[in-house]
């Protein structure tokens, strides 16, 4: 009998050791090192949930293109205008952090965030008929997903902040490959869905992701606070007085400004889609194996800067990252005179190619502004702070769609005229090259953390 409660025991100890095992298996090579818990999912599930959303990217693209008959400088404009809730994500870092609901600061919020995006995409499925009414739903729906995006972001940064250099960029790596993951999921099903359905059945679809970020919201661990006293009013304004204080030293309006540099050149994306639907004839499903492609493509950028590229200082990677972007971005000059079938290169073969490679240049490059603005997050501002450089970040963006909206008008490049389309891809490729005189105003080197003094 003793004997037998032995084996038992030692099974269970075996069991227990097997467990341990494939758990931090689990830890180290899927999660990247981070420990799991009930919050992690749901910080993965907002990112998950951010990548899912492609699913109506190119229904989006076809509704302003087919159904409201829009031009290409007048889609790449809406593109610029709906991410402006994107530019004033520290104001949502601000209500959340000094305007709790109910007692809690987080929870509310997501749930909020994602009724918000689910009501944007109803929306466009049913009462959406002119360009001004799609715009506030196309943006009610960026707003959603900004506001769910500043509640985890505070809670990444403030476990980044922790990370050691080997584990620097872990957690961002994790968050964007959760992102990645759910673009994958949804990328060839976005073109195949637009054979067989219409925009809006899509749209319906789409509806109902938002609502799993209100699902998860409960299992961020979060005390609740049940009045806003005198003292939250002074910590946001001492807050603020910090944030003013950071902002105005070198140390991290330089590497902001290189960045919003980076970022603010023209973009050719919206021409770009005109050409290759009305020129190319490519069909949804055909753009779904491209979206499909560069959605594995952007998680296998991700996983090259994680195993190869995260010590490297940021000035190297910008530096290359930009250049071999720019030459590559050429080879666009390719496709748009059909060079590449004289040369004996499918339009189809040479698109996926082409966005195989570009994605993945673009992710690599993409990582070290994810760790750069981490590592100038001094204490006690780390969210409030990390938000208004991803907001300078995304403003960036808004003026790189609107100079490219600006290049379309200019050189009369329309949902039928590509004559010049070849110039243009010339001048968004030189531009991309701009920041480079501007490499000193990063960090020589990816310190732990950026020297940055702050009067309390």
């Amino acid at each position: 009998m003793g004997r037998r409660i032995l084996t038992i025991v030692y099974q269970m100890l075996i069991s227990s050791s097997g467990l341990s095992k494939v758990k931090n298996s689990v830890q180290e090579k899927i999660l990247f090192g981070n420990e799991p818990s009930y919050e992690l999912v749901a910080i993965l599930t907002v990112y998950f949930v951010q990548g899912i959303l492609g699913l109506a990217r190119l229904a989006v693209s076809f509704f302003l293109k087919d159904e409201l008959l829009l031009s290409p400088v007048q889609v790449s404009a809406i593109l610029g205008i709906v991410s402006l809730p994107w530019i004033v994500k520290p104001l949502f870092g601000f209500m959340s952090d000094g305007l709790p609901i109910f007692g809690y600061r987080r929870c509310p919020y997501l749930v909020l965030s994602g009724i918000l995006g689910a009501i944007s995409w109803v929306s466009l499925a049913t009462v959406v008929h002119k360009p001004i009414t799609a715009t506030l739903a196309i943006m009610l729906s960026s707003l959603s997903v900004a506001v769910s995006d500043v509640i985890v972001d505070s809670l990444v940064v403030e476990r980044a902040k922790a990370e050691s250099q080997t584990e620097a960029g872990s957690l961002q790596s994790l968050c964007w490959g959760a992102s990645a993951l759910g673009g994958i999921i949804t990328a060839y099903f976005s073109g195949i869905l637009l054979e067989h359905f219409t925009t809006r059945t899509i749209f319906w679809v789409t509806a109902s992701f938002p609502l799993l970020v209100s699902g998860v919201a409960w299992l961020i661990a979060e005390t609740p606070i049940y009045e806003v006293s005198k003292d939250n009013f002074l910590s946001i304004k001492n807050q603020l007085k910090q944030l003013y204080q950071a902002i105005t030293q070198k140390a991290i309006w330089l590497p902001a400004a290189f960045v919003f540099i980076w970022q603010a050149t023209p973009t050719a994306d919206s021409a770009f889609f005109f050409f290759t639907t009305n020129e190319l004839h490519f069909q949804p499903e055909f753009l779904g194996r491209v979206r499909l492609v560069a959605s594995v493509a952007s998680l296998l950028g991700i996983w090259i800067f994680q195993r190869f590229l995260k010590t490297i200082p940021f000035r190297v990677i910008f530096a290359w990252s930009t250049l071999m972007s720019a030459v590559l971005g050429m080879t666009m000059l390719l496709l748009v005179t059909h060079t590449n079938r004289i040369i004996g290169i499918d339009d189809y073969w040479f698109s996926l190619g082409d966005s195989l490679i570009l994605t993945v240049m673009g992710q690599i490059a993409y990582m070290p502004v994810l760790v750069l603005a981490v590592r100038l997050c001094p204490s006690g501002i780390e969210a409030t702070l990390f938000a208004l450089l991803m907001s300078i970040f995304n403003l960036a963006g808004l003026v790189s769609y609107e100079l490219g909206a600006g290049l379309m008008h200019i050189l009369r490049i329309s949902d039928n005229n590509f004559d010049l389309l070849w110039l243009l891809v010339i001048i968004t490729n030189i531009s991309t090259l701009l920041p480079l005189p501007f490499l000193k105003w990063l960090p020589p080197a990816n310190k732990e953390a950026i020297p940055v003094k702050i009067m309390l």
